[in-house]
């Protein structure tokens, strides 16, 4: 059975679709002539993106609010019966240094990074996956992890790193166990390394994932190429920039020795 690619689906979820990654990688689908639903937690900024983008519809969602999920699951699989895919995106990356002059940590922050980025794509993913399942085209689920899920060089995002690296493993696990399922249900893992976002925004230099400030740092628009060429391409794990070679390290490595011992 082929798996289902993003050139296969119809109806695409995105969380954190407000700003960022999300929504460039919400432009880019709309142009490929795809219904794009955008997800965040902010309805002002959801409302003008929806509006600039051509956006099918919105939802305010926290995804770090797990207990709303079934609920939001059951509303947005019966206004978009023919949702056929989610990307999720939504994510943040807070300092915690633990010792120093500078250490900056707090536990309640780190505990709602947990839930955003580990599980919030777990719950989101779990409670659509019996719909996902009855799709007869099939269906995908794509996580947005980081070149620092694959290695930690970050060392003041500790918590972050961990998340990250906690949703490469579940992507590929997913991906085996739909398989050996024989669902029609594929998984695709997209690699960020540093992207010009907002994404540093609680860092003393909110600025420095900026071009002018960190040479491997890529522009949004150059961060998509990448993305739209592994999409096109059907790969199952799309790394970007100076992540390509760091995801192509860990799969030569590792890959082999995964689905040897998988089987």
């Amino acid at each position: 059975m082929a798996p289902t690619t993003i050139k296969d689906v119809k109806c695409v979820l995105v969380t954190g679709g407000g700003g960022g990654l999300g929504r460039s990688m919400s432009e880019s689908l709309i142009k490929q002539g795809k219904k794009v639903i955008i997800a965040g937690r902010t309805e002002s900024k959801l409302q003008k993106t929806s509006k600039e983008i051509g956006a099918t519809a919105y939802y305010v969602l926290d995804t770090g609010d797990t207990k709303s999920m079934p609920e939001f699951a059951k509303k947005i699989t019966k206004e978009h019966p023919d949702l056929d895919c989610v990307i999720n995106n939504a994510g943040v990356q807070r300092p915690f240094q633990v010792l120093g002059p500078d250490y900056d940590f707090d536990l309640d922050k780190a505990d709602q990074e947990i839930d955003i980025n580990i599980r919030g794509p777990m719950h989101l993913t779990m409670t659509l996956l019996p719909h996902f399942n009855a799709q007869k085209g099939g269906a995908l689920v794509v996580n947005v992890s980081s070149v620092l899920g694959y290695n930690p060089f970050s060392v003041i995002n500790p918590v972050y790193n961990g998340t990250k690296a906690w949703l490469h493993f579940w992507s590929m696990n997913l991906r085996t166990q739909l398989e050996k399922a024989g669902s029609k249900v594929s998984v695709v893992e997209i690699v960020p390394p540093t992207v010009a976002t907002d994404l540093h925004r609680e860092r003393q230099d909110p600025d420095d994932n900026k071009k002018e400030k960190n040479d491997a740092a890529l522009s949004v628009d150059e961060f998509m190429e990448d993305v739209n060429a592994g999409w096109e391409a059907g790969d199952h794990t799309i790394g970007a920039g100076m992540s390509k070679d760091i995801v192509k390290g860990w799969f030569d490595l590792f890959g082999g020795k995964y689905d040897e011992m998988a089987k």
